[in-house]
């Protein structure tokens, strides 16, 4: 019976050992924080921190640090906040005026990122490959504008890390139309500028 006993419990040993070592390796795989950027997204109704992810959408990554690095965002508003929906931005300034912006980039929708509550993704005509500046915030999870086998969806790049309390409250806030715009807020929310996190 001791025999049996301390079998037994070799056995839960090894199985234990086993199990920590795997989920060691499972965690190894996964992408860590500290490797990707982070953005600080400063606006009149807060602060949002994103997290951006190069190794899945390297071309919109690289892209979107451009405007930033360039200080584009700076004085740009959510321009379209549809709530249960997204809060989209940084493509228009207060009074509704639509700023120059670089090439459009390749759309990498296939990328494996589904829009998520509080992934940013890339805002684009229905030409897929049109996406320039502009982006948005996923209020809630969006499977409809995910690729598909038979059409490219919208590229998610990152996600919101801190401050989803703020988008939370951009996508309550009231709006109307504007000229031929719907859904802009009625009181502007201004992007004040957005940062690379511990960029010197």
């Amino acid at each position: 019976m001791f025999k049996k006993f301390i079998c037994a419990l070799l056995f839960l040993t090894s199985v234990t050992a086993v199990a920590q070592t795997e989920g060691t390796a499972d965690s190894a795989q996964k992408p860590q924080a500290a490797s990707n950027p982070v953005v600080v997204m400063t606006t009149s109704a807060g602060v949002i921190e994103l997290e951006l992810m190069p190794a899945q959408a390297p071309i919109t990554v690289r892209n979107f640090l451009r405007y930033v690095e360039n200080g584009f965002y700076e004085g740009t508003i959510f321009h379209r906040v549809i709530d249960n929906f997204m809060i989209q931005g940084g493509g228009f300034n207060k009074d509704m005026l639509r700023k120059n912006t670089l090439p459009p980039i390749q759309n990498e929708s296939a990328n494996g990122l589904p829009n998520l509550r509080g992934t940013i993704a890339m805002a684009r005509t229905n030409e897929p490959h049109s996406a320039t500046s502009q982006f948005f915030i996923n209020l809630k999870n969006n499977s409809a504008l995910n690729a598909k086998s038979w059409k490219p969806g919208y590229t998610v790049f990152g996600h919101v890390i801190n401050g989803m309390n703020v988008v939370t409250a951009v996508g309550l806030t009231q709006t109307g139309q504007q000229g031929p715009y719907r859904n802009v807020p009625v009181e502007p929310i201004i992007i004040e500028k957005v940062e690379l996190k511990g960029a010197q």
